[in-house]
């Protein structure tokens, strides 16, 4: 049944997820040693030219906060920019207009009241650098440094973050780098060798912070897993590590069966799942989507729902960790973005207040 967690929005008393998290083999676990399987949303806006989540200027940050923990989910990735980090004058009234208490404030400061409100309904929170500069999205790029913000700003940007929220209880873990692409390794030379890369500023992280998750990206857009199998990667501390993998329609342009999409997964990155082995670690699906403004889009009837209902099936199967891209119900402000335009892939609708497609919540709501 669509909404079966209804039960939420009459609690006076939200339970809280028992925290830091860390891993036991494949598995995410909780402070109990626990499973704590990771099913949640990505929120994007953050790493766009306004610097804050979209929907804030359309609803208060503790109503989308609720629909979130009301839907059945229990965790949110939130993207950010390493400009949105360090820019230190205050966001634009009208991107928080929904919400007062945000005006004139800095970026960062709006971050701490939109984790703040997420762990207030029990949602723990992964912070992701998705990019360098605030933009949508960068064929150029695809490394975890730029001309303009080398590793060094890179790996301290992470090392401010992570003293900020060293004693948040809802920051659970850092995706280090969104998408590694365009000749990004996995070994190899310095230039373009993303494991060492990851490993530096894990390390520099846990000195912080031992408690957090380090959460790492394959390669090729984060399709690619192959390189853990000879390498992989180990920390200081132990049980941090977990690898994250992005899958959307379009890495799969010609159709194939779900023996043939399962093969694949098996051979680019689901064996890291297998128990017991040197490179066993839970892998979290960091982004996944499929259209929402038509029912086919969680139909066999088309390409993105057979996509869908494939893939979707294969992290059932596997019992894998996710958060599905995007809750937006309307665009953040970037290129190739219309602001306050319906998102096409988000579950809510542009009023951030029901489900765009009521059929892809519930399929989401199956596979928590």
């Amino acid at each position: 049944m669509i909404f079966f967690h209804l039960f939420l929005l009459f609690s006076n008393d939200i339970q809280k997820p028992q925290v830091p998290l860390h891993t036991e083999n494949r598995w995410i676990m909780d402070a109990e040693n626990k499973r704590f399987k990771l099913a949640g949303v990505n929120w994007y806006g953050f790493e766009e030219l306004d610097y804050v989540p979209a929907g804030l200027e359309i609803a208060h940050v503790d109503k989308i906060s609720e629909k979130v923990s009301f839907f059945g989910f229990n965790s949110v990735r939130l993207p950010f920019s390493i400009e949105m980090i360090l820019e230190e004058n205050a966001v634009s009234d009208n991107v928080v207009a929904a919400n007062p208490e945000m005006k004139g404030l800095s970026p960062i400061e709006v971050m701490d009241i939109v984790i703040d409100s997420l762990w207030s309904q029990g949602l723990v929170v992964i912070l992701d650098n998705h990019s360098s500069e605030a933009v949508w999205y960068s064929l150029e790029n695809g490394f975890w440094y730029t001309n303009e913000y080398p590793e060094k700003v890179w790996i301290e940007t992470w090392e401010r973050i992570a003293k900020r929220y060293k004693d948040h209880p809802a920051v659970v873990g850092f995706d280090l780098r969104n998408e590694l692409r365009n000749g990004a390794t996995w070994g190899g030379s310095k230039e373009t060798d993303w494991r060492g890369a990851a490993i530096r500023a894990g390390e520099a992280l846990l000195k912080i912070d031992p408690s957090k998750l380090i959460i790492v990206e394959g390669i090729n857009y984060a399709s690619d897993l192959r390189g853990v199998f000879e390498q992989p990667i180990v920390y200081s501390i132990p049980n941090r590590i977990v690898y994250s993998i992005h899958d959307y329609s379009w890495f799969h342009p010609d159709f194939q069966s779900y023996q043939e999409m399962k093969e694949g997964f098996d051979y680019f990155w689901g064996f890291v799942l297998d128990e017991n082995k040197s490179w066993t670690a839970p892998i979290w699906i960091g982004e996944f989507g499929t259209c929402s403004n038509d029912p086919n889009c969680v139909k066999d009837s088309s390409v993105s729902g057979s996509w869908f209902l494939n893939f979707t099936r294969y992290l059932y199967e596997k019992d894998i960790d996710w958060a599905y891209w995007p809750l937006n119900g309307t665009m953040a402000n970037g290129e190739t973005r219309t602001y306050g335009a319906l998102d096409w892939y988000g579950i809510l609708d542009q009023d951030w207040d029901k489900p765009s497609l009521p059929a892809l919540l519930e399929k989401l709501q199956e596979i928590q």
